[in-house]
């Protein structure tokens, strides 16, 4: 009968999974092609605002900034965009639809140069028909800014205080106490020195030493490097950095853009005044005529002689005398290169070079008479501190940049001079120099790092300019 035959066709289940794939066999393969022709578009797209960053940041080099007006510049940016994108359709066959970018923002004869460089283009889809669509459009921008590389006058204040003469490497401190662990009980060795101390009477102090030397030749008998010898190498090698940056800015010294010039200072002078910058008691290792010069190789010739201050019996500037072995006196020292600093300018010109103070030390004042003393030794003369950072304070409110490198000052706990004056602030002066830093111009190292690299990072943050923006 029809009516029992309809109904076994109804309870009929064979067939079904056949009928149920052949259903949903049309939205597999969309999503199916979907997927492809999405991740080709998002690859594709990926590249191409690659290359609108390369052909945005290529706008504002150094070398371009320099030497190439807006037209050049935007010609050899469209040029490095056409390229990429050429070379990825050489490397994966067509499928990218592409034209010349739009750029603009730039001007001329301005300092800063912002440009934006955009791109329409297309991804050709691999399942058009399924998608009802021959491809997905693409689109994406890249913005760069930048300013012409200003001329700059650095000022290097570097602190040669005995204290600075440490070893610089925990082996080298091991090997300086363990060659000093049997001086005299009554010596400035008693119990192992690490600190290398130049001394022009070092017998007067009863070291132990063989042949009665210093500790300044034990270090060198012995190999060891000090931490002012690093210092001496890393500014030595600043003036090398420094050089071949003016390479890349094309600059042309001293008219510039791109100049940058050096003097160099030690915090001490022996004996009290200098002879080349007659007003102050700092030590000119290079400044013809107290000022700062573009002679970049002689600086680094006269960086490589810095050294710790040489001093008497007890630390003693001058053998027969007392200073109270107050050899780190922040106060004259930034006093007196404050008024060897002129006043800042813009950096667009010779005649305007902005202005850095180039600070490297351990951050620890010794000095007599502080006003701003906390901690006073010897009857109230003499006292050590963190630096005093209104000096700091001083310096940036005349537009002029501090960058610091603050080599720690070494929690030597098995000294008992450390441990009675020193303990009780040293875990602070870090944050001390970091306040005195101007903004992202503070660096810290330690023992066993590397100083050189840590000033070339202090160099190339104080002058970098280039960057991508969006």
């Amino acid at each position: 009968m029809p009516g029992d035959l309809m109904r076994r066709f109804i309870r009929d289940r064979r067939g079904n999974t056949a009928l149920i794939f052949a259903l949903s066999l049309v939205p597999l393969i969309f999503l199916v092609g979907l997927g492809l022709d999405f991740s080709a578009a998002a690859q594709k797209r990926i590249v191409l605002n690659e290359a609108a960053d390369s052909a945005a940041l290529s706008m504002v080099t150094p070398s371009a900034m320099n030497n190439e007006n807006c037209a050049t510049a935007e010609a050899n940016a469209q040029n490095i965009f056409l390229g990429e994108a050429q070379a990825y359709v050489a490397a994966h066959g067509s499928g990218l639809n592409y034209s010349a970018p739009t750029i603009s923002g730039c001007a001329d004869n301005t300092s800063t140069r912002t440009v934006t460089v955009s791109y329409t283009a297309s991804s050709v889809n691999a399942f058009p028909n399924v998608l009802g669509q021959s491809s997905w459009q693409i689109t994406g921008s890249s913005t760069a800014t930048a300013s012409i590389a200003p001329n700059i006058n650095f000022y290097l204040l570097l602190d040669n205080s005995p204290s600075m003469d440490i070893a610089a490497t925990s082996d080298g401190i091991t090997a300086m106490k363990n060659a000093t662990i049997n001086a005299p009980a009554k010596g400035a060795n008693a119990g192992g020195c690490a600190f290398a101390c130049h001394e022009s009477d070092p017998a007067a102090d009863d070291l132990g030493n063989p042949g009665g030397e210093d500790n300044y030749a034990l270090a060198q008998n012995l190999g060891v490097v000090t931490r002012i010898e690093n210092m001496a190498s890393a500014t030595s090698s600043l003036m090398t950095t420094a050089s071949q940056t003016m390479t890349e800015n094309n600059a042309t010294c001293p008219d510039g853009p791109g100049c940058y010039q050096m003097a160099i200072f030690t915090f001490n002078v022996q004996g009290g005044t200098n002879s080349q910058c007659s007003s102050t008691t700092i030590q000119t290792i290079y400044a013809p005529g107290c000022a700062p010069s573009s002679n970049l190789s002689a600086a680094k010739t006269a960086a490589s002689g810095i050294d710790v201050l040489e001093v008497c019996t007890n630390n003693d500037l001058v053998c027969g005398t007392n200073n109270n072995d107050t050899d780190t006196d922040f106060e004259t020292a930034m006093n007196a290169i404050n008024n060897i600093m002129p006043n800042p300018g813009s950096g667009t010109s010779a005649g305007t070079p902005q202005e850095v103070l180039f600070l490297v030390t351990d951050g620890v004042d010794d000095e007599v008479n502080s006003q701003s003393c906390n901690e006073p030794l010897d009857a109230g003369t003499r006292c050590q501190q963190p630096f005093d950072t209104s000096w700091c304070t001083t310096v940036k409110n005349r537009g002029i940049r501090i960058a610091v490198l603050y080599t720690e000052y070494l929690p030597m706990t098995s000294n008992s001079w450390y441990n009675e004056w020193i303990s009780g602030f040293q875990s602070g002066v870090a944050t001390n120099m970091q306040n005195c830093a101007s903004p992202g111009l503070y660096f810290e190292v330690t023992t066993d790092d590397d100083i050189t690299a840590a000033m070339v990072k202090l160099f190339q943050l104080s002058v970098s300019s280039a960057r991508l923006s969006q």
